[in-house]
């Protein structure tokens, strides 16, 4: 099996073929060990013309402009989607969502707290590479080969997706934040097994969209609670953890949560 990541990001991410929200299927990837396809390196918008068509609205940032606002200028960009008790999807329930872009046309994130049962060893071996232990480097985690590759969503379940800190140049990197940055393609993996890779990083299969006004509409029937981001829980934090930390950011006992709404 090759691997390899989406080559295609920029401020106007990517055109994603399916809404992740309500589609059952995509869930059925998070204990699997994902199908990963070799990608060459050139700028090519998802999914291609041949892929099916959801039949519910996509998002679609093609046209977008980082100045546009969501209905309301309702920017969630930065933060974090909190699953409540009435979020039923089984894709989506219990999860925690980082978003990495929200505007006018839609929202795509990366859910960060679910792992596939595939390591990053696993992911650099399918696309012929290898961790390399750099002495003295800060970006050589031993850990790291062992660490789970996360699985971020219904959304082109098949590809990977990496947010990390800005560190490198990589052909397709859209910078969320100053600390935050959301790459698509191969080359921040292979600086990765070299020892040039970013300090702090999370690998996911998939990644999460809804096309215009449907975050927001979920928002409003409680299905979300928002926060904004931290990174050491983005980064640092075991997965299992995660859930509850992210409540705790807005002062929520996780025993206590309920079905109402509440954002911060």
């Amino acid at each position: 099996m090759t691997c390899g990541l989406l080559v295609h990001c920029s401020s106007i991410i990517c055109k994603t073929a399916k809404k992740c929200k309500g589609q059952v299927d995509g869930g059925e990837n998070a204990g699997k060990t994902a199908k990963i396809l070799l990608m060459p390196k050139q700028r090519k918008p998802f999914p291609s013309s041949n892929e099916p068509s959801s039949d519910r609205e996509s998002p679609d940032f093609s046209t977008a402009s980082t100045d546009r606002k969501t209905p309301d200028e309702l920017n969630l960009a930065d933060h974090f989607l909190i699953a409540m008790p009435s979020m039923h999807d089984p894709v989506f329930g219990g999860t925690v969502v980082y978003l990495c872009e929200h505007n006018a046309n839609g929202a795509l994130g990366v859910i960060i707290n679910r792992a596939t049962d595939m390591t990053v060893h696993g992911l650099l071996d399918r696309v012929d590479l290898s961790l390399e232990i750099v002495p003295n480097s800060e970006r050589t985690d031993p850990g790291l080969d062992q660490a789970p590759v996360i699985y971020g969503g219904p959304v082109q379940s098949d590809r990977g997706f990496v947010l990390h800190t800005p560190q490198g140049d990589f052909s397709s990197t859209l910078p969320v934040t100053d600390e935050i940055a959301f790459t698509t393609s191969k080359d921040v993996l292979e600086a990765l097994a070299v020892g040039r890779g970013p300090e702090r990083l999370l690998i996911s299969l998939g990644c999460s969209g809804w096309g215009a006004g449907q975050l927001e509409d979920e928002i409003t029937r409680n299905g979300w609670l928002t926060v904004r981001a931290n990174s050491s829980i983005l980064f640092d934090l075991p997965l299992e953890q995660r859930f509850s930390a992210a409540l705790r950011l807005l002062g929520i006992d996780p025993l206590m949560l309920s079905g109402e709404a509440g954002h911060a």
